[in-house]
């Protein structure tokens, strides 16, 4: 532990906590947190566990509650089908998505981080503890791979990057089912793979990223490859609520003795905030990037005041205000109105999902064409129509004319605009005006569409006539 905490002393500020000063990474073998904190992520983890699987077998009207098809580009959200079309949505979707994090992260931190992003939660709950397991404590997995490969080494090894590769496999069939659907996925386990070549490379793919991901790179995503990170400094104030160390009841550090009366800071530098963290960072040393508040060091800190009879939150969520002598950090004002605007984007998001028609129609006029006079008294133009039935069953669509008498359509070819589930259609039609209703060259249409007999929208277009 005197070399780490060499190390620490000697490149504070100096370079990410990751990386000494030869360039090299550092691999970080943290302790197992325990306490309050560490206990309430661990329910929320498998929580998010829980969902996580479960949620490709979810469907509402047939269809996935969440699925993103990139490759057929089709998506469900809420059961709701989206296509191409519908990238205004996913538009609204970003920004609303942008505005999210900026607000969340200059009220909150880096909270996300910490409590709900798949990389640390996978991590620490699932990689990690097997790891703790098979190899034991840090100081155990230190010596296991500085020893000479032994059987024991192999077998410990072997057995952990095994159970690594089985669990990054089931995740990236998990993965699959949100981008292809657990029917589509079903499928391809049921009939031979070779039929199915391209979903199995992409398999093969997603296992091998997120075994090498968990195995090997770790806390990398964070401290090097996440953008969050490194944005998130641009957007904290010092209102802002994060895992900070209290400097003013901690400074200045002393090493704790028995029975003697303590003139110095509680912070006693036995260095458990720094051994348990997963990015290797020294909370004491002030905000930094690297650190994704996941509260292991308040956990280790709070365990460590209490034996030495000292008050808890040494280590705690404050904001550098509240450091500094100012408020202590409570649900205030700013963060009810940060919060209430992130409600109300949310809101917003899922009234468009939900709001959105299930079938998308689409009418504009034949180009080039002109009005047709007809010998049973109308006149006729001609139009072009697109369906984008986003249901799982087939739809009948029915055109009707609203704001002139006696006028219908004259679909060529056939009666009525059936289109298959999940399809796009394309129909030319001709909608027919008695004579003496064309009164103008250009004239406003009003079409009621009907879905399987119920009307569902109108659509507005042009009905051109003669010149008068």
């Amino acid at each position: 532990m005197k070399e780490e905490e060499k190390f620490y002393e000697e490149t504070f500020r100096d370079t990410i906590t990751t990386v000494d000063k030869a360039g090299k990474w550092r691999w970080i073998y943290a302790i197992k947190p325990k306490g309050r904190w560490y206990n309430i992520r661990k329910v929320a983890a498998y929580l998010y566990f829980l969902l996580f699987v479960l949620v490709p077998f979810i469907k509402l009207d047939g269809n996935p509650l969440l699925m993103i098809n990139i490759l057929d580009s089709k998506f469900s959200i809420l059961g709701k089908m989206f296509w191409p079309h519908d990238m205004f949505i996913f538009a609204i979707l970003m920004i609303a998505l942008i505005v999210f994090i900026v607000l969340f992260t200059i009220a909150f931190g880096r909270l996300f981080c910490g409590w709900a992003c798949p990389q640390t939660i996978f991590l620490e709950f699932i990689f990690r503890p097997i790891e703790w397991l098979i190899e034991g404590s840090p100081s155990q997995q230190r010596k296991l791979d500085k020893a000479e490969w032994t059987i024991e080494k192999i077998i410990k090894k072997t057995s952990k990057h095994i159970l690594y590769l089985l669990i990054s496999f089931g995740i990236a069939n998990i993965f699959l089912a949100y981008i292809i659907g657990i029917d589509e996925l079903f499928v391809m386990v049921r009939e031979p793979l070779l039929e199915h070549k391209k979903m199995l490379f992409g398999l093969i793919g997603f296992s091998i990223l997120f075994y090498v991901v968990f195995a090997f790179v770790r806390d990398l995503i964070c401290t090097t490859v996440c953008p969050y990170g490194r944005l998130q400094s641009v957007m904290v104030d010092k209102n802002t609520m994060q895992v900070a160390y209290d400097y003013s009841r901690g400074e200045p550090r002393a090493r704790f003795k028995k029975n003697e009366i303590r003139t110095q800071g509680d912070c006693i530098d036995c260095f458990k905030c720094v051994m348990v963290c997963p990015t290797g960072i020294d909370i004491r040393n002030g905000t930094q990037m690297e650190c994704v508040a996941c509260t292991a060091c308040i956990d280790e800190c709070n365990t460590v005041m209490t034996a030495i009879n000292k008050p808890k939150g040494l280590i705690r969520y404050a904001s550098e205000n509240e450091l500094e002598g100012g408020e202590k950090i409570h649900f205030n004002a700013r963060m009810k109105a940060y919060s209430m605007v992130l409600f109300l984007l949310v809101g917003l998001i899922a009234f468009l999902i939900v709001s959105r028609n299930s079938v998308d129609v689409f009418i504009s006029k034949v180009k080039g064409q002109l009005y047709q006079e007809n010998p049973d008294g109308t006149f006729s133009n001609l139009y072009e129509l697109k369906i984008f039935n986003k249901n799982k069953s087939a739809a009948i669509i029915q055109l009707i004319p609203e704001n002139y008498k006696n006028a219908w359509v004259k679909v060529i070819g056939q009666q009525v605009f059936n289109v298959d589930a999940e399809k796009m259609a394309e129909y030319k039609f001709f909608v027919m005006i008695p004579r003496d209703q064309v009164l103008k060259r250009s004239n406003d249409l009003t079409i009621g569409l009907y879905l399987n007999g119920k009307k569902f929208n109108t659509v507005k277009t042009k009905f051109s006539g003669p010149f008068n």
